[in-house]
């Protein structure tokens, strides 16, 4: 998995872009992302008719750096100080009381703000060319039609909202495939005690062990947050998760060579017969991680009838990847 190095001529031109109120797909560390103004109501609403998101789904504001917390968060308490400290740039948001310069056209109506600083090159060259002396911000809920699988890859961006005239997009930065392929993690620092949104790289015992104590998941009245949805990352084609006992003759009983699997080596060796297509799941987290939704994307244009994958390790540092699964398949 390799990074083109980053293109300045590209990124002053995304730059121009996204100041006169365009969109920009830019790769992060774990998706690609639908980049637009903070501060321009108008552009980032165009985000949500690109994608066709709800507007009360709220976005992340995309920062530089720990220095643009303040201005856009109120009473920041020391824990997330210690957690930009320790995790920025890097897969990590945190949900924190908004300033008013964060409009209610950002956070969906609340009165909560999400903030990350990514890690990916070209990503942090854009948001660092971008920010300014007021360290401006970049919307950017990830670059494809709401509820359906993220992109990895600007070739994913391309095949799904496109670029204008015919697509949706003024300009897609291409920096190669996302290291980690899972959106951040996310934790709630709005209302005390620290809590897990949504569970990416950075696991709750990263998290705990920085903080000195226990991180639960968040409860029902925690702001609401990109990616909590019931179905999310959903393929068009019906999918459903099977443990590895059950996966073959769940194969065989919808009829092997109609449906798509995703399975390790010796699930895939018991299979009865041949599938439409089959797909090796990686036994290491992190290129399970990294390759889960292009190979979701695979596993969808196949053209059968149903995907079958087998449930990953239901160990705590496999949360992350259980997560996007289970919304996939719900």
């Amino acid at each position: 998995m390799t990074t083109p190095p980053v293109d300045s001529a590209l990124i002053d031109r995304a730059v121009r872009v996204l100041e006169s109120g365009g969109l920009v797909a830019m790769p992060t560390e774990t998706v690609y992302g639908l980049a637009a103004d903070a501060d321009n109501e108008a552009a980032v609403m165009a985000t949500y008719a690109a994608k066709g998101r709800p507007a009360d789904h709220p976005l992340i504001v995309h920062v530089a750096g720990p220095e643009a917390i303040s201005q856009w968060a109120e009473d920041v308490p020391p824990e997330a100080w210690t957690l930009a400290r320790k995790y920025w740039p890097g897969p990590l948001t945190m949900v924190l009381k908004k300033k008013a310069r964060c409009g209610l056209w950002v956070t969906g109506g609340q009165y909560t703000v999400a903030l990350r600083c990514p890690s990916h090159p070209w990503a942090h060259a854009l948001i660092a060319a971008f920010a300014g002396p007021t360290q401006r911000g970049l919307t950017a809920p990830s670059c494809n039609t709401f509820g359906r699988i993220s992109p990895s890859t600007a070739q994913h961006v391309a095949d799904d909202l496109g670029v204008k005239p015919e697509g949706k997009l003024d300009m897609i930065l291409d920096g190669g495939p996302c290291e980690f392929g899972i959106e951040s993690t996310m934790l709630n620092l709005s209302d005390g005690h620290p809590t897990v949104l949504r569970h990416g790289v950075i696991t709750r015992e990263m998290i705990e062990e920085t903080l000195g104590f226990a991180v639960p998941d968040a409860g029902s009245n925690a702001p609401r947050a990109s990616g909590r949805l019931k179905s999310h990352y959903a393929p068009r084609t019906k999918l459903e998760l099977c443990t590895a006992e059950v996966l073959p003759a769940r194969a065989a009983e919808l009829g092997t060579a109609e449906i798509a699997i995703m399975a390790s080596a010796a699930v895939l060796r018991a299979l009865d017969a041949a599938p439409m297509l089959a797909v090796e799941a990686p036994e290491n987290l992190h290129d399970y991680g990294a390759s889960l939704y292009e190979n979701l994307h695979l596993l969808d244009r196949a053209g059968a009838k149903r995907i079958l994958i087998e449930l990953p390790p239901q160990a705590p540092a496999w949360a992350a990847v259980n997560d996007r699964l289970g919304r996939a398949a719900a």
